[in-house]
């Protein structure tokens, strides 16, 4: 894992070594036709709405239309393949979320790629996930929680949408850095889970702050720690989970990559659209809106995170024993 994670490194710096001549010939005239942009998750999803935001951006600032290719399945790695495999000319581009470093520990020997295949081209949005309760389960706090978990031995059951997915992982990490034991009840989506949750059939459920936003402002769940570093302007009021076991972090994130040699100077122009787009105040709120933390970077800095995400989530895979049939 630590090799891949140096040679995705290497990868997001070496972008930048073409010859200067090649790199302006390609940024005076990119893009002159269509790009196409794809999402390896379904119409309406949240990585699908997000790139068709960046996607309509950069179409009016560039001239040319960012066409937004929904291929779903597999947990993202088909639409993975098809862009890892594609020309290396900046007309084909990756809409990447967390299951590329989930990914590939969790699918390893079942995918002929690798993050290394890709170059990191700029970081989009995390959303967070929070940590949520059943309102009638008798805790307030992640402390109180723990405690009640370490009281109740096997007792306390953990929804999450599949297994491998970052909802499922986040529990497995939760029991790993705690020491508690849960069970992990797989759900085929984000609805079904919560109806459960709301039905005390299970107890907590890790989850992407805006899927359960509605249920907690209803009343219907109870927020209990958001896994990021810093409250968050959605759950204002919610403490980070950090607090009280140093060091959980857990959050959905999404980026564009595109193929391997990719003109550096490609990359750099569409890390600039990408930013601009974020800086942009009516632009940011919309991404805010959508449960996302814009997160503006240069591709070096993408590509750090996605190596440390992928070592991360690795681990955990490993740890916990989670397969895929």
């Amino acid at each position: 894992m630590a090799i891949h994670r140096r040679q995705f490194l290497r990868t997001a710096a070496g972008v930048f070594a073409a010859p200067a001549v090649a790199r302006t010939a390609w940024a005076d005239t990119y893009p002159s036709r269509p790009v196409r942009i794809i999402c390896g998750f379904a119409a309406g999803s949240a990585s699908d709405i997000n790139a068709r935001l960046f996607g309509q951006w950069m179409s009016e600032r560039l001239g040319q239309p960012f066409i937004i290719d929904n291929r779903p399945g597999a947990g993202g790695n088909i639409a993975s393949d098809l862009a890892i495999h594609a020309p290396a000319d900046g007309y084909t581009l990756l809409y990447a979320s967390t299951a590329i470093a989930i990914n590939q520990t969790l699918y390893a020997g079942k995918i002929n790629f690798k993050n290394t295949d890709m170059a990191p081209v700029a970081a989009t949005v995390r959303t967070p996930v929070v940590m949520e309760v059943n309102s009638s389960l008798p805790v307030q706090n992640v402390a109180e929680f723990i405690a009640y978990a370490k009281a109740n031995p096997g007792k306390v059951n953990f929804a999450t949408i599949g297994a491998g997915t970052l909802q499922h992982l986040s529990g497995e990490y939760f029991k790993m850095m705690t020491g508690i034991d849960m069970v992990p009840v797989h759900y085929r989506g984000a609805a079904q889970a919560l109806t459960d949750l709301i039905a005390n059939r299970v107890q907590v459920m890790f989850d992407i702050v805006v899927s359960s936003l509605s249920f907690i402002k209803a009343g219907k769940v109870r927020p209990i720690g958001v896994a990021s570093t810093t409250p968050q302007e959605l759950l204002p009021n919610v403490l980070p989970i950090a607090q009280t076991v140093p060091g959980f972090e857990a959050a959905g994130w999404q980026g564009f990559c595109a193929p391997l040699k990719t003109p550096a100077e490609i990359v750099a122009k569409i890390n600039r659209e990408v930013n601009a787009d974020m800086a942009d105040p009516a632009h940011r709120a919309r991404l805010v809106e959508l449960g996302g933390a814009p997160s503006p970077g240069t591709p070096e800095d993408f590509g750090k995170f996605v190596a440390d995400e992928t070592e991360k989530w690795g681990k955990v895979v490993h740890q916990a024993g989670v397969k895929i049939d």
